[in-house]
């Protein structure tokens, strides 16, 4: 039987889920940013990836693997927006284009709690104007925080209070016609062996970025969870009708 292609981030939040499947024979691990996740199932180059909830809705065929995923039920650290001026004075976001989530996950924030409908652009066409506020993901978030901008939200802890939900950034999620039973045990073996070598994880994945690794390990054990069971896919259902009530997906395709 050949390896099942996995597909995944290459950031700090994923390691408690892949760490060893580098070393798994079933299994060839791919690592990319989140936003190209999508195209490998699509062009049948990977079975199974960690997908970023909202491309869910953007392909048919796609099955959720019930094998865990990356949620916060509160503030994430790594999911923030940066200002230089009070929110409500924002009128563009500039977008680290790595997550499409954050990005679905920011236009519903910042319209529904803070009543900004602001213009949306790329990262790279960040400028110096004040009313522009940058999105940024991931761990330089953390190890390379922005200077300038002492207005911030955290995504995780905004939708929090605005839902009383978690939020679910990622789940496994696998293409038509893979063997979800299999793939599922393999992933879920692989979730608990990486959350019982949180500090191995630590030490090899995060002091080399620049992570003080207090923060790292209340980061990965607190800030975050990886578990996906019936709270978390009502938050998934939430985000989905959200997200089409502000006009980011045309419509909700049910969760399979």
């Amino acid at each position: 039987m050949s390896a099942f292609r996995v597909a995944s981030v290459s950031f700090l939040n994923a390691r408690p889920l892949i760490e060893g499947l580098e070393r798994e024979p079933r299994v060839q691990l791919l690592l990319d940013v989140p936003s190209a996740l999508l195209e490998l199932l699509c062009n049948d180059r990977a079975d199974v990836a960690l997908l970023p909830v909202i491309d869910y809705q953007r392909a048919e065929g796609l099955t959720i693997v019930p094998a865990g995923g990356i949620a916060s039920d509160g503030q994430t650290l790594t999911v923030r927006i940066f200002s230089r001026l009070p929110i409500a004075q924002v009128r563009a976001l500039a977008c680290d284009p790595d997550s499409h989530t954050s990005v679905a996950l920011a236009r519903i924030i910042l319209a529904r709690r803070h009543n900004v409908r602001p213009e949306f652009c790329d990262l790279s066409r960040a400028s110096d104007d004040l009313r522009q506020a940058r999105l940024l993901i991931g761990d330089k978030v953390v190890c390379d925080e922005p200077a300038g901008f002492p207005h911030q939200l955290d995504l995780g802890a905004e939708w929090k209070a605005m839902t009383g939900l978690p939020f679910v950034f990622a789940v496994w999620t696998a293409r038509k016609g893979v063997d979800v039973a299999t793939l599922g045990e393999i992933l879920a073996t692989a979730k608990r062996a990486g959350m019982s070598k949180i500090d191995q994880i630590v030490r090899a994945h995060a002091l080399p970025r620049g992570w003080p690794p207090e923060v790292a390990g209340k980061y990965l054990t607190k800030h975050l969870s990886y578990d996906i069971g019936p709270r978390e896919l009502q938050a998934i259902a939430h985000f989905y009708r959200l997200a089409a009530e502000e006009g980011v997906i045309p419509h909700v395709r049910p969760i399979a």
